[in-house]
């Protein structure tokens, strides 16, 4: 189910892309001051990796929270954005009874659920997509969402939005290099632990990558970022470890002093293992070479699972946990 979910990946985006082209939103009557997006997991990461992608572009504070709480500044100029693919999450939906109460705009990406039934009853913008995937691989269907949801309220042009439909086309056009770039990567990380590097510009697609080797894979890994790392992390680097397996997410729109930084670095990560791998993004902006990577890196989680022979989509222990709360009170 995992291998037909990840080759659908194109696929995923154009219909999202209709989905969004397709759907109303009455405009709000003030002035959108500041974006608050409220998303876990699968249905959260897509904060994290448009906050960084729209940085430069948008002339609003972009906030990701990703907890029961909303902060304090959250008021009727603040566009709150509610992500729960499931429709569901008990954490997301608590911070939409906050935002509610406080006045924001609130706008809903969802699949169902109790947050469709909400946005039909107070009159809320949704954008609705198909359900019944695990909401790490409805991120093709998620995503896009995002984008259109700044654009639907102004706060950002049609750029990005080009640049997503262009995606596309790059991804049918590398499908078979991406997926024997991914074998080739997964093979150096088999048995290994994975530490993942990335400019700080690209840490959400870090992130995103960890988390698909955490469900997927079944392994551990961690990531940071550049510069910040060299600040600390660079240091911790002392044991001769070839257990660990370093991925560099690279682009050539990487700052070119990150780029010394990244060299330096790998100077002093040789010293302690030989398996260094670095993971050139192709695009020519950085929506396509996000979506590359992101595409690259959930190929990787598969190719992992199945040398490992386990169940890509199982994740009992997740479940076992939301058992476990729903008996709360």
């Amino acid at each position: 189910m995992m291998k037909e979910l990840i080759q659908d990946f194109g696929k995923h985006l154009t219909e999202a892309i209709k989905i969004a082209e397709e759907t109303n939103f009455e405009k709000k009557g003030g002035k959108t001051d500041t974006v608050l997006i409220c998303g876990l997991g699968g249905s959260g990461i897509g904060g994290t990796i448009i906050s960084e992608m729209l940085s430069e572009e948008c002339a609003v504070p972009i906030i990701v929270n990703k907890d029961y709480h909303i902060p304090s500044f959250v008021k009727q100029d603040t566009l709150v954005i509610c992500c729960s693919y499931s429709g569901n999450t008990e954490e997301t939906l608590k911070m939409y009874e906050s935002a509610k109460e406080k006045g924001a705009e609130i706008s809903i990406i969802t699949s169902g659920g109790k947050f469709a039934e909400l946005a039909k009853q107070n009159g809320h913008n949704i954008l609705q997509i198909p359900g019944g995937l695990p909401p790490r691989a409805a991120f093709g269907l998620a995503f896009p969402q995002l984008l259109y949801t700044f654009k639907k309220y102004g706060l950002i042009s049609n750029e990005k939005i080009e640049q997503l439909k262009s995606s596309v086309k790059l991804l049918n056009a590398t499908e078979k290099e991406v997926q024997q770039e991914a074998k080739s990567l997964s093979e150096k990380l088999h048995q290994n632990i994975p530490v993942i590097y990335s400019e700080a510009s690209l840490g959400g697609i870090g992130v995103r990558f960890r988390q698909q080797l955490n469900e997927n894979s079944k392994m551990l890994a961690w990531s940071q970022v550049i510069p910040e790392m060299n600040h600390n992390e660079l240091v911790g680097w002392r044991t001769k470890n070839e257990d660990l397996a370093v991925v560099i997410f690279r682009t050539e729109g990487d700052y070119y002093r990150n780029q010394e930084r990244i060299e330096y670095s790998k100077k002093v990560f040789s010293k302690y293992t030989s398996n260094i791998n670095e993971v050139y993004a192709k695009g020519e902006n950085v929506v396509e070479r996000s979506i590359y990577l992101i595409h690259l890196g959930d190929w990787v989680s598969f190719y992992l699972a199945e040398a490992k022979g386990i169940d890509v989509v199982e994740v009992d222990v997740i479940t076992g946990l939301k058992d476990m709360l729903a008996g709360l009170e």
